[in-house]
C-alpha cells in the first residue's frame, strides 16, 4: 500500500500512464496525491480526468488554478480552447465538473505528516487557519451560487489578507494564496507578476518565495505543491515542490510519501509547449 504525490499533470495523459507504470502503481491498493492543474494546454485533459473519475476512490485532489479556469469555462465565464473544449463538448462533462467542484484546496495527513495546497499555503495562515480557510472556499464552490462566486473570483486576485475586507475579497485572497501564490514581499503582501525561478536579484528587491517568507507562521507539516515549474523539484524539512515542468518539456514527478525517505521517480514528457 503505496502513496505516491504528483504534480501538475495540465491534461498530460500519455505521461502520467508511463509515471504509474513506472512507480507499480496498482489502484487496489495504492492512493495517489495530486497536486493540482489536471487539465488545460495538455491535448489530452479529457483523458486525465476520465481516468482520475475511474479511480476517483484511491486519488487526493487539491484544485489549481487551471481546473477553477475549466470549472468557470463551463459556466461560460471563461473563454475555453482547444484543449479544454473536448471536456466541455463530452457528454460526460456535468459528471466530471461536479466531480471537480467537490475537491479540496487543502488535503492534510497527519499520520503520514504532510498537507497539500497546489501553491502552498499563505504565510498568514497557520494550519488552523489554511483548514477553516480552505474550508470555506470549498463551501462556495460546492454551492447551488458556486457560478457566481466564482465570477467574482476571476475579476482580479488580491495580495494582502486583511480580515476587515469584503467578504467577496477574503475569499479572493484565500483563492489566489491557494491556487496562484509564487512569491511574497517582507510584509507577506503576495506577488503574482513574478513566474520564474528565485534568484538573488529577486531577493535583494524583496521579493522571496512563499516558503521562505520572513516571520511565516508554523506549518507542523510538510507541505506538497505544485504550480511553479520554474522553481522545479525542490525539498526542504518544510516543503516538497513537484512541478518539474512536463508540459514545457520538463518531466512529470511522482514522489512517495508513506516511506520515511522520500523516493523520486520521473517519465519524460512527450508533450511540450514554448515557454
Amino acid at each position: 500500500m503505496s502513496v505516491w504525490a504528483i504534480g501538475d499533470i495540465q491534461g498530460c495523459y500519455d505521461a502520467l500512464q508511463r509515471l504509474l507504470q513506472k512507480i507499480q502503481f496498482d489502484e487496489r491498493y495504492d492512493t495517489l496525491w495530486l497536486a493540482g492543474d489536471l487539465v488545460n494546454r495538455g491535448n489530452k485533459s479529457l483523458e486525465v480526468l476520465e481516468y482520475l473519475y475511474s479511480i476517483k476512490k484511491n486519488v487526493r485532489v487539491v484544485l489549481g488554478n487551471h481546473d477553477l479556469t475549466l470549472i468557470a469555462a463551463y459556466y461560460g465565464i471563461k473563454k475555453s480552447n482547444p484543449t479544454i473544449d473536448p471536456v466541455l463538448a463530452s457528454p460526460n462533462a456535468s459528471k466530471l465538473i461536479k466531480w471537480l467542484r467537490g475537491q479540496k484546496f487543502l488535503h492534510v495527513d497527519y499520520r503520514l505528516g504532510y498537507c497539500m495546497a497546489h501553491a502552498g499555503i499563505s504565510p498568514e495562515f497557520d494550519l488552523g487557519m489554511a483548514l477553516q480557510y480552505a474550508k470555506r472556499i470549498e463551501e462556495r464552490l460546492q454551492s447551488d451560487d458556486a457560478e457566481a462566486w466564482l465570477k467574482a473570483m476571476f475579476k482580479h486576485g488580491i495580495e494582502r489578507f486583511d480580515r476587515d475586507s469584503s467578504c467577496i475579497d477574503i475569499d479572493r485572497y484565500i483563492v489566489s494564496s491557494f491556487t496562484r501564490m509564487r512569491y511574497c514581499y517582507k510584509d507577506h503582501r503576495l506577488d503574482f507578476e513574478q513566474k520564474g525561478a528565485p534568484t538573488d536579484k529577486l531577493r535583494t528587491k524583496g521579493l522571496k518565495p512563499w516558503f521562505e517568507c520572513e516571520n511565516r507562521k508554523s506549518i507542523d507539516l510538510k507541505i506538497i505543491f505544485g504550480h511553479w515549474s520554474t522553481l522545479g523539484f525542490y525539498q526542504d524539512e518544510n516543503v516538497l515542490a513537484l512541478d518539474t515542468g512536463c508540459l514545457w518539456g520538463g518531466k512529470l514527478t511522482a514522489a512517495r510519501i508513506d516511506v520515511d525517505d522520500v523516493g523520486i521517480l520521473q517519465v519524460e514528457c512527450d508533450t511540450a509547449m514554448e515557454p
